[in-house]
Formats: structure tokens, sequence, C-alpha cells
């Protein structure tokens, strides 16, 4: 058989039949209408990553290390790598002092930061507060690593007192502290300057941080005043999500690490001539060209912007739900806009997480006043 008539048989075999095609097409439909009405979850919606269409065609791989070369070359190690300078920039990590990879999300860098703090200090015990994200008790029970929850603020903060009291009952044990720079349901900040100062306090000398940004990390550090979340502040390590505030197809997120807790667990394998140092061996590699891209186009200035467009927003928001008698309340300078749940029938209209009898909404740079308004007048109907 010749080589072209193989082509096009090989390429017809691939197509997809017209009941199949029809399928996806009202899959889409019916996702582009659900994407346009939800605001319960922390995802941005507004990107345009058309012009990666064409590596969809490779076979992209990041497999090991983002710094080091590997026998496997159809990567993108090099937009990795512009990524994750870009981040610790903004993270006030110090210059050759820190090391990070792109994650497939939030969840897998918390882990990664996890486990490190575990191989650094085996017998260690794990602090977090009742307002962690539902994933981390998972990571831990993978890990198996002990560990004791600590009361929450009202805002979702951590409650610093009743930290300090359970260090005290626990001081023979090196403590590893998992603060969330932004809580799931409310926003809430812990304070990495006043946990260490509870630790100088108590003259703790070993001691970990890890802190999970998913939300907030490529916004706090436009915020003023800026919250005390980054290197600077004391983290050892530090998860973000990179679809949640930039906006992505496809989940992912970037993790940093101070490079000498980094350096004591890694180790080499021959058959990638590369290091394992990521929690996965084979690592995607579209979303590196997906948060470069973003990178570029928005810089520090367009990030500032799109801060500031959220919070005018989410203020927006707030005094529109008060005006109509909803008891709507949000943290300082957050985008998450908190308030009694509605009814299952507008919960299941505008995609609304709840928990524990309030639902809140996010106004990600997406978001337009008009959606707000739908919203607004769909709750002020129920009373």
């Amino acid at each position: 058989m010749p080589v072209a008539t193989i082509f096009k048989f090989n390429q017809e075999s691939r197509r997809l039949n017209t009941q199949d095609q029809a399928r996806l097409t009202q899959l889409f439909e019916r996702l582009s209408e659900r994407t346009d009405q939800f605001l319960g979850y922390p995802v941005a919606k507004d990107f345009d990553y058309q012009h990666l269409v064409q590596f969809l065609d490779l076979p992209l791989n990041n497999i090991g290390d983002p710094f080091a070369p590997s026998t496997y070359q159809v990567d993108t190690r090099e937009f990795e790598r512009e990524v994750l300078e870009f981040s610790a920039r903004l993270l006030r990590a110090e210059e050759n002092s820190w090391w990070g990879y792109v994650t497939n999300g939030g969840s897998e860098g918390n882990l990664y930061g996890l486990y490190l703090a575990r191989e650094l200090f085996p017998k260690a015990m794990v602090y977090f507060s009742e307002t962690t994200h539902y994933s981390v008790s998972k990571n831990l029970h993978l890990l198996g690593m002990r560990h004791i929850m600590i009361r929450a603020q009202e805002s979702g903060e951590i409650d610093y007192a009743d930290l300090r009291e359970t260090l005290r009952l626990h001081r023979d044990q090196v403590p590893i502290l998992f603060a969330n720079i932004g809580t799931t349901m409310t926003e809430g900040k812990d304070d990495l300057v006043k946990i260490r100062q509870i630790f100088k306090e108590m003259a703790i000398g070993e001691s970990y941080i890890h802190c999970d940004a998913a939300l907030c990390g490529f916004m706090a550090p436009f915020l003023t005043p800026r919250p005390a979340f980054d290197f600077a502040d004391g983290a050892d390590s530090i998860s973000i999500s990179g679809h949640k505030f930039i906006g992505s197809p496809i989940p992912c997120g970037v993790v940093l690490a101070r490079k000498r807790h980094v350096e004591r667990i890694a180790r080499s394998i021959a058959y990638i001539g590369n290091l394992d140092t990521t929690i996965s061996g084979s690592r995607n590699g579209l979303t590196p060209l997906i948060l470069w891209t973003a990178i570029r186009r928005l810089g520090d200035e367009g990030f500032r912007e799109r801060v500031q467009q959220s919070l005018d927003l989410a203020d927006y928001a707030c005094a529109r739900l008060c005006a109509v008698g909803v008891k709507a309340w949000r943290n300082p300078n957050a985008l998450t806009v908190v308030f009694p749940s509605p009814s299952v029938e507008v919960r299941s209209r505008w995609q609304l997480a709840s928990a524990d009898g309030a639902s809140h909404i996010l106004t990600l740079p997406n978001v337009r006043r008009e959606q707000i308004d739908q919203f607004v007048e769909d709750v002020a109907a129920e009373f």
C-alpha cells in the first residue's frame, strides 16, 4: 500500500463519526452555558490561549526537575523556569535561595510542601486550623503525619491564642505549621509574622511553615497592606493555583520552597538523566506555557489592575446584597463575599459553594456587574 494511501487511511480512521461529533458539540454548548453562570468558585474565565493550540500536536512532558537537563527534550522547561522566576520575585524569595516547579494544582503544591517538611522533620507535629482546605487532611493521611487541628476565628484566620496554648502542650515536638493564605469559604489569611513571633516567644528552635496561597498567591503581593505570607515573612514553602486568579483551561499551579530544603531530598535518576525532586514523574508541559502567556501579557501592572478591579467588584457585590437586606460581609481586601445560604434553586443556578448555612461568591476579573445585579435580584426575590 502506497505511503500516501496509508496516511489518508490513518487520517480517516481517526475521525469521529457524526453521532460522536454531535455529542461533543452538545457538551460544549452545555458547558459554555454553565461556565457563563457560576459565581461560587475561584476560577477565572477571562482567558484566551488559542495561540497555544498548535502545541496540542506535540507530546510535551516536563519530566523531572525543571532546572536540570533531561534526555527527554520535547519539553517547555525554559518557559517553566521563567514562570517560577516571576513567582519567586513576587514572593520575595532571595536570589538563588529557592526552587520550585509547575504543578497540577494547589493540592499537589500542598502535598509537596508537607512531604518536604516530613522528610526534614520525620517526628514533627503538623498544626492547621479548622478552616483549612479538605485536601490537607487527605495529604496528611497519605504522608502518615501526626497533626492537631487549631480553632479558627470567625474571619477564617487561625486562632493564635489556641495555637500558642497547643504549642505549649507539645513543646517537645518540632512544629510544622500549615498556614492558610485565603481560606476556602471566607478568604481568611493567617499572619506569618504573628506565627513566627509565637515560635520566638516559646523559644522554639526548629520549625517549618508551609503556606497554602491557592487563590491569593498571585493577588497578595499587590494588596495594601501586604499580607504577611511570603518567604521574607518566614515561609519555607508556598503553593499557588494557576487556574484560580490567573485563569487556565487546565488546573495547574506553582510550588516554591527554600532550595536548601529541597537539596536534602533530591536524588538522581539515570533513566531520564534528571533529578527526582517533584511529586509526579511526568509533568504537564502545556500549563507552563499557559502561565507564561498570562504573565507576559499582564506584567506587574496588569496584575495590579486585575486585583483592584476584582476588589472594587467585591465591594459593589457586598453593598448590593446588603441593600436588599442580605447580611453579606467580606474580609478586608478579599474577593470572597459571604452571606446566609439562599434556596437550593439559587445555589444551583449560580453554582454556589456552601457550608454550615453560609454561601459565597467570588468576584474574579471575569465577573461582570450585570451578573452581580442578576444574582442579587434572584436572592432578593426570596425575601
